[in-house]
């Protein structure tokens, strides 16, 4: 499995990847999205995103569910009516890994597909709290909690 890194390029251009087009940073994912280039779909759980916060406007497609996180056996149909086939999808989790594995299935189905590095957010700190290092929340882009 690709493991990403929490640093983006320094010219913020995708890095290719194993299995899929390749790693982007939030900020390219969040102007692709913008710019009506990409689709965003979050592949957290929907706990995940009730607790935790979510991107307005992304698509929600968990690719495992709480409690217990199975694996979302509606995965492929709910990504395809999400992303017109042949297109471009930026997926987010929370740190950027079950995104890589939800980027190799979108490949394999015929999307245009991209992990979001850092994920919604972001690495552990010292004290193993995420939010504070890099992720999408953190880096200031949009998104809401219940």
């Amino acid at each position: 499995m690709t493991q990403s890194s929490s640093t983006p390029n320094s010219d913020d251009s995708p890095r290719p990847a194993s299995g899929y087009e390749g790693d982007i940073s939030p900020l390219l994912a969040w102007q692709w999205v913008q710019a009506g280039q990409a689709v965003l779909v979050d592949v957290r759980s929907d706990a995940e995103r009730a607790w935790v916060g979510s991107v307005p406007g992304a698509q929600a497609v968990a690719w495992k569910q709480w409690p217990g996180m199975a694996p979302n056996t509606s995965f492929d149909e709910e990504l395809q009516a999400c992303v017109p086939p042949g297109g471009t999808v930026v997926l987010l989790c929370r740190s950027g890994v079950r995104s890589v594995a939800a980027a190799q299935r979108a490949t394999q189905l015929g999307l245009k597909a991209y992990n979001i590095l850092e994920g919604f957010e972001g690495d552990r700190d010292a004290e193993l709290h995420r939010g504070t290092l890099g992720g999408w929340r953190a880096r200031g882009l949009p998104w809401e909690q219940s």
